[in-house]
């Protein structure tokens, strides 16, 4: 097998963290000697032993004079865990084969320094772009503290969200709801707006497969939602955070009933028109170790997230129907020619069931 082959296959592994590592990377290891594999592990949860420290565990023999192939750089500073580099020096390990740098300013390059400096040989950058796109979450909130964030669109082949009612159940299929439920699995949050919490009344959960749930965020200005709606009444594992502006703190006795059910409330900066700063939502979910955000609406929501241009994707379900009239996916973004439109990178396309999806990046 070449160094491609093992990297893949570190990739694969590193998966399998995926929804239960955030906001550390998703990281994979594989051990081999004399051309065989002799161990392999990968990064299980939050707090847990790192991958490397796990392949060497699950060590089927002796690994001194082994090759190590990890997709991200091995740290070497103390955090949850003692550094990786030291392990894989105290093992005797001949060389370590890395798929990708790791943009952590605690890491970047150190690993790798210290690895040399013991001996080490090392190799970097083997299928450099799969490796940053397994962990495009960690590595813009490690870089900028700002979370990932995703805008994700149910419409019909016209445009539409909803009809003129503000119904919009149901416009996709089945396929593309269960595929919902597992992208939300995989995200630390999703967010929507007062409008979409009112009229849906969703539970933004994970249901249609098994996997983690979400924290649920809520854009609520002036707190002004029922507390009777789903999303209130289901709070029992205490993941929903409501943002609203700083004049909310003056609500007492509504903030002190929501503390109560478990909420967690983040005080936002206001624009001059009244409505939150959505730079200043995300740099407090930031704060809050969110790395990852996708935005199910709505309209003003997804208006506002690319107009500030504060999205890094998009995911675009459509359904073959057509409404003519109804409620389009994006208002007024101050375009007023062609030649001046958004143009984003189609990233991929799939088809589910009836509908197609369009994975699409900035």
């Amino acid at each position: 097998m070449t160094d491609e082959s093992y990297i893949k296959l570190a990739l694969e592994i590193a998966k399998k963290g995926r929804g239960n590592v955030s906001p550390n990377p998703m990281v994979g290891a594989i051990l081999v000697k004399n051309e065989k594999i002799i161990g392999a592990g990968f990064h299980e949860y939050f707090g847990g032993n790192h991958a490397e420290v796990n392949a060497i565990l699950n060590a089927k023999q002796d690994v001194a004079g082994s090759t190590l192939y990890v997709n991200l750089e091995p740290c070497s500073h103390y955090g949850k865990t003692p550094p990786c580099t030291e392990t894989i020096i105290k093992n005797k390990i001949k060389k370590v084969v890395i798929g990708t740098l790791d943009m952590n300013p605690l890491v970047s390059g150190s690993g790798i320094r210290a690895l040399k400096e013991a001996g080490i040989e090392v190799k970097v950058g083997v299928l450099e772009n799969e490796c940053v796109a397994l962990n495009k979450f960690f590595f813009k909130h490690i870089s900028k503290k700002l979370p990932y964030v995703t805008l994700k669109v149910a419409q019909t082949l016209d445009g539409r969200i909803a009809d003129l009612s503000g119904d919009s159940k149901w416009i996709t299929s089945l396929n593309s709801r269960r595929y919902v439920h597992g992208l939300r699995s995989q995200y630390d949050a999703v967010l929507v707006g007062t409008r979409t919490v009112k009229i849906d009344d969703p539970n933004l959960t994970v249901r249609f497969i098994e996997g983690r749930n979400p924290k649920r965020i809520i854009i609520d200005t002036d707190l002004k939602l029922n507390l009777k709606l789903k999303l209130f009444v289901n709070n029992n594992d205490e993941n929903l955070i409501i943002l609203t502006s700083r004049k909310s703190a003056e609500k007492k006795r509504k903030l002190e009933k929501l503390q109560k059910m478990g909420i967690e409330i983040l005080f936002i900066k206001e624009n001059k028109d009244g409505t939150l700063n959505l730079k200043n939502a995300l740099e407090e979910l930031g704060k809050n170790r969110i790395s990852s955000v996708m935005v199910e609406g709505g309209r003003k929501i997804y208006t506002s997230f690319i107009k500030e241009g504060l999205f890094d994707d998009m995911m675009v379900f459509i359904s073959p129907k057509i409404m003519g009239e109804g409620l389009p996916a994006v208002d007024k973004l101050g375009i007023h020619s062609i030649r001046k439109s958004l143009k984003l990178k189609v990233r991929a396309v799939e088809k589910l069931g009836d509908d197609v999806l369009i994975e699409l990046a900035r």
